[in-house]
């Protein structure tokens, strides 16, 4: 058990002694409590921790959700069943099943397979049952896995976007760049924004630009034919950058994720890389950064968007997932006035 988990389990049992009411859920969104019996879990264990904890690149290869098995034999079950993010494997009579199997509506109950319920042990906790028949063992559970993979990371994406939406969509600045630029973004009233020379620079700093930094960029030349690689596109990215962000962005080379596709119908190529201050600075920072053309011909523009983030110490496929969600917003050939 990590010593994060440990501390918070004993916090836990100070406020059991306050009272028997059902408190609130406590850890994070990303961590996850698995409780099965030891024998399985020797025999799953590999398999399941490939499926819950695979890496995203960011700064690094980062774990998108921390998996912690706990013995439901064990004394400390009864604190760490307390968390947001329960996951429960076995039978419906095993004795760490039935009480969440409990709240099931039994028209739903048909093993093997995946189900949820909320507040079994705690207020604003998700568990998850992964149920399995009377006779069932370790080919189910690897049966259920993709699914069970998709469905956290489903919903955390789902978490991520919320969060960042708790101030709500800054409706009416989509309706302002619309008019007077053509395009489209929907980015969190939080964020403030600013134009210069044709670029526009959407930025979140809260709750202070030491800790934690989120910014968008958009811009475009013209013509839309003009074709760009990975090396054109990052040229350009460093010209926006040493020209707008207020201080150059060197790209570390070491990775560089390349992608093409589509967004609304529209030419995409993505890059995503890490991004440093250039050495001859008195301070250190990076991020990850995430930077595409979208090629919209309507309107005989090549649009460049750039995401970047700085979050010293903090895990960062959260924010990664929100930067994403807000470069997925962006509409062009809407007809600039």
């Amino acid at each position: 058990m990590t010593d994060r988990l440990l501390a918070s389990a004993l916090l836990f049992g100070s406020l059991l002694l306050a009272g028997c009411d059902q408190t609130g859920a406590y850890g994070d969104t990303d961590s996850i409590i698995l409780a099965t019996s030891p024998d399985l879990w020797a025999e799953i264990q590999d398999s399941v921790l490939a499926a819950l904890e695979p890496r995203v690149f960011t700064v690094r290869q980062e774990q998108t959700f921390q998996v912690t098995f706990q013995d439901p034999g064990h004394a400390d079950w009864g604190n760490l069943r307390q968390f947001k993010q329960e996951l429960l494997i076995g039978r419906a009579a095993d004795p760490w099943m039935t009480e969440a199997v409990a709240q099931l509506d039994p028209g739903e109950v048909d093993p093997p397979q995946l189900l949820q319920t909320y507040n079994v042990w705690a207020r604003g906790q998700n568990v998850t049952l992964m149920l399995l028949s009377p006779d069932g063992g370790v080919d189910e559970v690897l049966g259920l896995l993709d699914e069970l993979h998709e469905l956290f990371d489903r919903q955390f994406r789902e978490y991520a976007q919320a969060r960042m939406f708790t101030t709500g969509p800054d409706s009416a600045l989509a309706d302002t760049l619309r008019a007077e630029a053509g395009f489209s973004l929907i980015v969190p009233e939080v964020y403030y924004w600013d134009r210069m020379d044709g670029v526009y620079i959407f930025r979140n700093d809260n709750p202070d630009p030491s800790e934690l930094i989120r910014q968008i960029t958009v811009t475009w030349r013209t013509p839309a034919s003009e074709e760009l690689d990975t090396e054109g596109l990052l040229s350009w990215r460093a010209d926006v950058a040493a020209a707008y962000f207020g201080t150059p962005q060197d790209v570390d080379l070491g990775f560089v994720e390349e992608t093409t596709g589509q967004l609304d119908g529209k030419d995409m190529l993505q890059v995503q890389a890490v991004w440093e201050n250039p050495p001859e600075l008195d301070w250190p920072a990076g991020g990850p950064f995430i930077t595409r053309t979208i090629r919209c011909t309507a309107d005989d523009r090549l649009f460049l968007l750039d995401a970047w983030l700085y979050a010293p110490g903090k895990a960062k496929y959260e924010y990664m997932i929100q930067l994403e969600t807000i470069l997925d917003s962006f509409r062009c050939d809407l007809g600039a006035t």
